[in-house]
């Protein structure tokens, strides 16, 4: 069973993103604040689920959450600051929007930016170890899905409905046949470098 806190005695926001690895698209983060003694044993790591359960989880850490929100970032702006510096820029984004302070951050993995003198800790595959990082990923990961399924209606040829923009064979089999959309990460390999083979 997930725990319910790290920090003792303090309104705790878990944090997690969702799409790192993707070739394409935004990444999305969330952040969740639980009631204190909340449990859900239904709640898990989101990629533990299926997607039906994942958004009918959404729905019910959105009415029982104190405060929960989800951050954007672009991109154009993964491009220019990094994937790693956009994940932070994300979760940050999140934490900006929540209608309730936190007193204390737990985020899924092992590196992290502070956030406004808040005190936090990285909690590696915590996404399977604390409800409301749990909550998060699921959030995280339903709503970049919805996205990646609005993208996959403007370009179909991607396969976007399935892949969400990570690396699959037909993504890049895409990418090599129509090249890059708007919405490709063009600071990240969008397809393998071509072996070249020599026959003496």
């Amino acid at each position: 069973m997930l725990k319910n806190h790290f920090f003792e005695g303090k309104t705790e926001a878990g944090c997690d993103e969702a799409g790192r690895g993707c070739l394409a698209g935004s990444v999305y983060a969330a952040a969740v604040i639980l009631p204190p003694d909340y449990q859900n044993d239904e709640l898990n790591d989101s990629k533990q689920l299926t997607d039906r359960k994942r958004h009918e989880l959404r729905a019910i850490i959105e009415r029982d959450a104190l405060a929960w929100a989800v951050g954007v970032v672009t991109p154009a702006e993964i491009d220019k600051i990094n994937i790693l510096n956009a994940s932070f820029l994300a979760m940050h984004r999140a934490l900006d929007q929540l209608r309730l302070r936190p007193e204390a951050i737990i985020v899924d993995g092992n590196r992290f930016r502070p956030y406004n003198g808040i005190p936090h800790t990285c909690i590696v595959k915590g996404d399977g170890k604390y409800l409301s990082i749990a909550a998060a990923s699921i959030l995280a990961k339903t709503y970049r899905d919805d996205y990646m399924d609005r993208l996959a209606e403007e370009y179909p040829q991607y396969d976007w409905q399935h892949n969400k923009g990570y690396p699959t064979q037909k993504h890049r089999d895409a990418i090599r046949q129509y090249g890059p959309t708007p919405y490709h990460r063009m600071s990240f390999t969008l397809l393998p470098p071509v072996e070249l083979s020599f026959d003496f």
